[in-house]
């Protein structure tokens, strides 16, 4: 029986190999777009219906003239864009869901100070839809939990396999999710850094953008412990990705620059915070007070906004 079932898993695994888009990643997807995109519209309802999306014209404007000519380089038309701003002057934060979902909170409005630095947000948010991270996430934790579920079936119950249960969890968190999930914000950098030079927008504010939430996140967490990469480490990488993404700036159309406004109660860039600024974006259904979808998609790192 056993041998059946992990033919079967083998055989499902090898049917679910996808690429990303740009750097050409493997990954192991095992939800349809078509649930994924469902899990996603369902849970930015639910964000909606408990924030309060500011819809003026100076905060939501940029947010969506910004997004919308970065979706349109995203070459995804199947895809229902949309993109808030949602008034919450103290999260300095942005995410997306499936299907191309997005939602900045206006306490980021400081760090990104232009429409070139919302450029750099929503690149990168824009990147982990195309890529399809929030399903690639969902289906490590499918994995992660067949994986405990069979171990637990082959070592039998008792206090003996349940210790060992649990340094297994904990090892599938520091070995598996968490780097991947680094990985998936590297290459949301990456990605995005492309999108915005494609779409007119000078990638070189990237590092000064990263440079001003480095100021902004305090005290961060080691590497290996985060689920994104550090800052040192982002900067060497966009720094290293920066002459692809100039050849496609400098071929594109340059989108004009403007200042974001102000934003009453947000704090300054200039004021450190130890407020895990640093775990800054994700593609996660479970936050904002989404409430979890069915128990099978359970296992979903939580390193999502804080």
């Amino acid at each position: 029986m056993l041998r059946r079932g992990a033919r079967v898993a083998l055989a499902a695994l090898l049917a679910s190999c996808a690429a990303a888009p740009y750097t050409r990643r493997s990954q192991l997807i095992l939800i349809s777009p078509e649930e994924e995109n469902k899990l996603g519209a369902r849970a930015f309802q639910q964000v909606l219906g408990k924030s309060h999306v500011d819809g003026r014209e100076q905060v939501n404007g940029p947010v969506e003239g910004v997004g919308q000519r970065l979706a349109r380089v995203a070459e995804r038309p199947d895809y229902k864009w949309r993109f808030v701003a949602i008034d919450d002057p103290k999260q300095q934060n942005a995410f997306c869901l499936p299907g191309g979902k997005v939602a900045v909170y206006t306490g980021i409005f400081p760090l990104a100070e232009s429409t070139n630095g919302l450029a750099v947000v929503l690149g990168h948010e824009i990147a982990h839809a195309l890529a399809r991270h929030g399903a690639e996430r969902m289906s490590q934790g499918l994995v992660a939990q067949a994986g405990g579920s069979l171990l637990g079936a082959w070592l039998g119950g008792g206090p003996g396999p349940n210790t060992i249960l649990a340094a297994y969890g904990l090892g599938a968190q520091l070995g598996v999710l968490l780097p991947y999930s680094r990985t998936q914000e590297s290459e949301a950098d990456h990605i995005g850094l492309l999108l915005m030079a494609r779409a007119g927008y000078d990638p070189r504010g990237a590092l000064a953008f990263w440079q001003r939430m480095e100021r902004a996140a305090g005290g961060a967490p080691p590497e290996f412990l985060s689920t994104h990469p550090s800052h040192g480490t982002r900067e060497q990488q966009i720094q290293a990705w920066l002459p692809e993404a100039m050849r496609y700036y400098e071929a594109s159309a340059h989108a004009g620059v403007e200042p974001l406004p102000a934003i009453a109660g947000a704090t300054p860039r200039s004021t450190p915070r130890s407020d895990r600024a640093h775990e800054f974006f994700t593609c996660n259904l479970f936050r904002a007070g989404v409430s979890a979808p069915p128990s099978s998609f359970s296992p979903i790192s939580n390193d999502a906004m804080r």
